[in-house]
Order: structure tokens, then sequence, then C-alpha cells
């Protein structure tokens, strides 16, 4: 996304989404509140047309909707972001993820999963619990 890639805040090997970006609460609630380092990379991302995925429980999590939450409808509406649904088959996976990480918020093991079988990266302002669900994601830390 511009020059190397690289920041002081990220390892080289975590530079730009490959496959795409996985959102969780914190990457949300930042866009709200304005964080320039969100914006940006949003931004870059929707206008390289790389895919950018939300699950439900992450949506659940931040939206309390009204005009302060401008910028996450807009993003939402976006037809590069995917709000991925918790359905049953994903509700099971989430499930059984959990158990093995032995990590209980679900919202957190569905970020993490939803990233896995996307090849994506995720922007979040929690990686120790998504490393502990998953240590292989790639993360971009807020």
């Amino acid at each position: 996304m511009g020059g190397s890639g690289t920041s002081p805040h990220r390892p080289p090997h975590v530079t730009r989404p490959r496959g795409g970006l996985t959102l969780d609460t914190g990457a949300l609630i930042g866009l709200e509140r304005g964080d320039e380092r969100v914006r940006s990379l949003l931004q870059r991302t929707v206008a390289k047309h790389i895919p950018v995925a939300v699950p439900a429980g992450v949506v659940a999590q931040a939206w309390r909707g009204g005009p302060r939450q401008a910028r996450i409808a807009r993003l939402l509406a976006d037809p590069d972001v995917q709000v991925v649904a918790l359905d049953d088959p994903t509700a099971r996976a989430v499930g059984a993820l959990a158990a093995r990480s032995g990590h209980h918020d679900v919202v957190d093991v569905s970020v993490a999963l939803c990233a896995a079988e996307r090849g994506h990266i995720v922007l979040t302002s929690d990686p120790n619990d998504l490393a502990a669900v998953n240590p292989r994601l790639g993360l971009i830390t807020l």
C-alpha cells in the first residue's frame, strides 16, 4: 500500500492484506472515532477493491445506530465489504474452534475463523486474544 509497506507498528511480514482484510470490533470503533490510521488503511483497501470481511458479531458489538456511526454505515454499504453471517454451519465451526483454542469470546473466535478461511489479515485492537485462537493469523494491531 505504498512504499515498502512497513511500519514501526507491525513486523515487515505483515505489510498489507494479501487475500483481504477482516475487521474486529476495535477496528470498527476506531473508524467510528475517526482514528486516522484505521481510516487511511480502510480507504486504501477499499479504493484498491481488496475484499473486506466483517463478521456479523463484530457489527453487533459495535453498532448502536444513529448519526455518530455514519462512517461505519458507509463502510458496511461498500460493495467490497462483506458482512459475514453467523449461520448454523459457521456457528458450529466457531463453537468447535472455541473449544479447541480454549477461548470463550465467540466474536473473537469468529473473527479468527473468518480471516483464516479467507486468507485475510486481521485489523485488530486485540492481538493477544486473536493470536491465542490462531497464532498463524496475520495481524495489524491498532
